[in-house]
């Protein structure tokens, strides 16, 4: 207790009005001086003992404190009956479970995080293998059309190593919470046509059939440039699974209470037990032929979702999948 100044200055205190006391006491008389020891004495041992009853319960949550500045898994305080301590126990149980539940949060988060560099650098290892490759075959090719046709291969995998890239970013801002949606009106057929901009000659190249049906005068709130993403990202896995001479078909419903749009391909559709897993990421599914790199649907899902849509995925009865992505109104 004597290691707190303000105990220390109380003590001074006393000590100087209990000496005051006494001393006009035995001016008085002896009975009066007696008397004003022994009231100075039984004040100053009362106050003694319940000043070290609070300065224990004190310490003893500063010591269960330091347990869980060192990662104890529980802290214990004990119930007390004082008004002051008790709020005070309260507010450090509230404060320690609030740190326990920001710990776990953060171990999660470090897991979570070193599984997803595991995954970019096996993602990003795959296409810099193929491209290593490329090059010592392009420098002891010595066909001119070899070299040339070994050049577009690696012109495509560094074009694919740039999507990824870009897409892991981007990931990467919306996990940070760093971006920031503009919201407003889209047209939807706008938003199909800003989707489709960029892929029109790869469906062209593949001989791709294009089937569109979005009415004009229907709206969504959203942010376009991010709509059209997650709208491309859902086009470019229809192509991979539709191949060359398939056909894509997207239609778009409107009602009171939402619009949707829906995406079908004529591939094969997925496994059953691939259907809950497709918008996970880095999910690349059990078909050994899979080209993508389970980026796109997970990047789709995070921008529709945080925008307030939903979006759903499901085999077509008469074959292909078919996408659905819904924003209410």
């Amino acid at each position: 207790m004597l290691r707190n100044r303000e105990f220390r200055r109380f003590a001074v205190c006393f000590a100087l009005i209990a000496a005051a006391a006494v001393a006009l006491g035995f001016a008085i008389n002896t009975a009066a001086g007696v008397l004003a020891v022994c009231t100075a004495a039984a004040f100053g041992a009362a106050f003694f003992i319940f000043t070290k009853a609070r300065y224990k319960s004190l310490a003893q949550i500063a010591g269960q404190i330091d347990l869980v500045l060192h990662h104890a898994d529980r802290l214990y305080i004990a119930e007390s009956d004082e008004g002051e301590l008790s709020i005070l126990n309260s507010e450090i149980t509230k404060m320690t479970s609030r740190i326990r539940e920001q710990n776990d949060a953060l171990k999660k988060e470090k897991e979570h995080l070193a599984d997803s560099l595991a995954d970019i650098a096996h993602q990003l290892r795959t296409p810099l293998t193929s491209a290593n490759l490329l090059l010592s075959l392009l420098e002891n090719a010595p066909d001119e059309n070899e070299r040339k046709a070994l050049l577009r291969e690696a012109e495509q995998l560094f074009v694919q190593m740039d999507w990824l890239l870009t897409s892991l970013l981007k990931l990467a801002r919306l996990d940070a919470g760093i971006v920031v949606f503009q919201s407003g009106q889209i047209e939807a057929d706008e938003l199909i046509r800003a989707a489709l901009r960029p892929l029109l000659i790869p469906m062209e190249l593949h001989d791709i059939a294009l089937q569109t049906d979005v009415p004009k005068g229907v709206r969504i709130w959203g942010d376009p440039g991010w709509l059209s993403e997650a709208v491309r990202n859902i086009l470019k896995n229809c192509m991979e699974s539709a191949g060359d001479g398939g056909a894509i078909e997207i239609r778009c419903e409107d009602n009171p209470l939402f619009t949707e749009f829906t995406i079908r391909d004529s591939g094969a559709g997925f496994a059953e037990q691939e259907l809950p897993h497709l918008f996970e990421r880095f999910y690349r599914g059990k078909n050994a032929e899979t080209k993508g790199y389970g980026i796109g649907l997970a990047l789709c899902k995070m921008i529709v979702t945080r925008q307030g849509g939903t979006v759903t995925a499901k085999n077509h009865p008469q074959g292909g999948a078919v996408f659905a992505l819904r924003f209410p109104k």
